[in-house]
């Protein structure tokens, strides 16, 4: 691994995001028209960019919620798209394999066997598993979240009375970005100038879609290697000072992570910093976006402010952050009458269980005070459940309330642009203005 970072702060508005970099590519390599894909093959990232990923998810929960895809960007898999199934699989992890030995946890391959492979925590079956959640869990604990609680207001508080009230802005870069990358710097202690970087990083390294195009992921790698140097030096100046409550600081003085070797120090830092990143952001956004799209719901809200923290849960649901885990299974064995084979991708689909009509009537309308929204599997299930979960649901629900005791309407007014990606199912532009109530 290299000793410094090719690359800091200043240099970020000259780099190419990952998204503009796929998008040149894509328009250079078009994918195939609908008529020449399997109408089931949903890992298809213009589905979610276009946004006509719930029609095959609606028809497949309806016909076959468990299904087999023969050919694919990411070669042969299984869908799995109800919320009852996709529970049943979560809580067998040892059939159904996270590990990155087996290849990982999103649809596209990660396998040890190949020249750049990173493992992480939430890619490993226990008991490796268990000791590395348990090192970085101390960070999210309900104390945890209490002492946080006045910090992460006065900067949302901050970021919203900086935003201007008079004119059209990216909600998704003025709001989103700014309160979840400010809020990773703080989780790892990172240099707040180069906070921006953490976002950057986060895109690069949670797109899965690079896969297909070899020349970005060979990019998308000496990005990777930039940021493990950048957080090893980070390392090296804690190594032999005080414990604090920082990520670094905790994983430096764990038995379970201390001795590390650089592709797991970087696998793991892509695990927090796009679970961090990524999915608390895309809410944000969601949120934004759901409340304008449902202003019924939207004015309950405004007139019931007591609902905020189950409108948390429900936006979460509505908006499924992250699109998709992958299992391999381990061993042959039958999935409610389905001959699973071993080495078989199982893509858990939770932005479908999120909308299974079994589960959620009118699955598809953001509904604040839906009495079961805490059910969603948004945030996984079993023992890989999102080790973040608490934090994220603070952050939301603090920005709810900010913007309740400032009476802040946010109405969309522009372009909408989305994340061209099956894993990670977000927004990457929002225009908007602002109005009271």
């Amino acid at each position: 691994m290299a000793t410094s970072p090719l690359l800091d702060a200043s240099t970020l508005t000259t780099s190419p995001t990952a998204a503009d970099a796929l998008e040149a590519w894509y328009e250079a390599n078009p994918p195939l028209t609908d008529a020449d894909v399997n109408p089931r093959d949903v890992s298809r990232a213009d589905l979610y960019s276009k946004d006509l990923w719930r029609a095959p998810f609606a028809e497949m929960r309806a016909n076959a919620p468990i299904n087999k895809v023969e050919d694919s960007a990411y070669g042969p898999y299984w869908n799995i798209c109800d919320h009852k199934t996709i529970q049943h699989v979560e809580a067998l992890p040892e059939i159904y394999s996270s590990d990155v030995e087996f290849g990982g946890i999103t649809i596209a391959d990660n396998r040890m066997d190949s020249d750049f492979q990173l493992p992480m925590f939430i890619a490993m079956d226990r008991p490796k598993h268990t000791g590395q959640r348990r090192t970085v869990a101390p960070a999210f604990t309900p104390t945890e979240m209490k002492r946080m609680e006045e910090e992460i207001r006065h900067r949302t508080a901050e970021v919203l009375d900086s935003l201007p009230g008079d004119k059209e802005f990216d909600w998704v870069d003025k709001v989103s970005i700014e309160l979840t990358t400010g809020m990773l710097a703080i989780l790892f202690g990172f240099p707040w100038e180069d906070r921006r970087m953490l976002t950057y990083w986060s895109d690069w390294a949670g797109d899965v879609e690079l896969s297909n195009a070899p020349e970005l992921d060979q990019q998308r790698q000496k990005i990777l290697y930039e940021m493990g140097a950048y957080f090893q030096n980070l390392w090296n100046e804690r190594v032999n000072a005080e414990p604090t409550p920082d990520l670094i600081s905790m994983m430096i003085h764990s038995e379970a992570m201390k001795d590390m070797d650089p592709m797991e120090f970087m696998g793991n830092l892509v695990l927090l910093i796009v679970g961090g990143n990524d999915t608390t952001r895309n809410t944000m956004s969601g949120l934004a976006y759901g409340l304008d799209q449902f202003p019924d719901q939207r004015k309950k809200l405004q007139e019931n402010e007591e609902l905020i923290p189950n409108a948390v849960q429900e936006i979460i649901r509505w908006q499924t952050p992250l699109a998709h885990m992958r299992r391999t299974a381990t061993q042959d064995t039958d999935l409610f009458g389905h001959k699973i084979k071993k080495g078989d991708k199982i893509i858990l689909w939770y932005i479908s269980a999120n909308r299974d009509e079994n589960v959620f009537p009118d699955a598809d309308k953001l509904i604040v005070d839906r009495e079961n929204a805490r059910r969603h599997l948004a945030f996984g299930y079993g023992i890989h459940r999102c080790v973040g979960a608490r934090l994220a649901e603070l952050q939301i629900r603090i920005l709810l309330e900010e913007m309740a005791k400032r009476r802040m309407q946010v109405n969309l007014t522009g372009e909408i642009k989305r994340v061209h990606a099956c894993f990670v199912h977000g927004f990457r532009k929002m225009q908007v203005k602002l109005s009271q109530y």
